[in-house]
């Protein structure tokens, strides 16, 4: 009975969480971003839950309760607020934001909940190709700058030529671009890009000038 009442059902996110900014409804969510710590390290990310007061984030440095944090977020922009707590793999943060910044921040949640419910397809099945300069930038989950050899781009991913190996799912920056490690290769590994990109500009994204 207990484990059932603890389980939300997945209609629950499609209500209007303007209507719960009081409360602030956490939702469950999946978008990439960076964040800056007070020394002005930066660091790719994760925000795994959110609401217009706070959200959760895995990421590789965590910084010290209290803290504050600047983040760019997909879909969202630019948050600012404090670190909460520490948690195994990332921090929880608050978010400070005005009545109003807070009844935007609770639309756009109610639009991501609602995309990610109904299963909107994105398609991924783009004609890969060599890029016109093949050397570029890569950030690692550790925040590590290393050069990479790009074998091959498409709007929707790139394989990497490389000796780094970050676990499948880590989160890195190729050139300008943000992705998602898919699968490791012979000689490197797969990203999915977090969003399409441009054919036109595919090149200026990778060359991370």
């Amino acid at each position: 009975m207990w484990a059932e009442m603890a389980v939300p059902e997945p209609k629950t996110a499609l209500r209007s969480l303007t209507d719960e900014r009081r409360r602030f409804q956490r939702v469950r969510v999946d978008l990439l971003g960076r964040y800056m710590l007070p020394d002005r390290r930066e660091f790719p990310c994760q925000v795994v839950d959110m609401s217009p007061g706070g959200m959760a984030l895995i990421a590789p440095v965590a910084g010290q309760p209290g803290e504050r944090v600047i983040a760019y977020v997909d879909h969202l922009g630019r948050l600012e607020g404090h670190i909460a707590r520490i948690l195994q793999n990332g921090f929880a943060m608050t978010i400070s934001a005005t009545p109003r910044k807070r009844d935007k921040l609770a639309a756009q949640l109610t639009w991501l909940a609602n995309r990610n419910i109904l299963g909107l397809p994105e398609d991924r099945r783009h004609g890969r190709t060599a890029p016109r300069n093949p050397i570029t930038r890569l950030i690692l989950p550790n925040g590590l700058n290393v050069s990479v050899r790009i074998i091959d781009v498409s709007q929707s991913g790139a394989g990497i030529a490389t000796d780094q190996r970050p676990p499948i799912g880590s989160l890195v920056t190729l050139g300008k671009v943000q992705g998602r490690v898919v699968r490791h290769l012979e000689d490197g590994f797969a990203v999915e890009f977090t969003r399409l990109q441009h054919l036109d500009f595919l090149d200026d994204a990778m060359s991370g000038v």
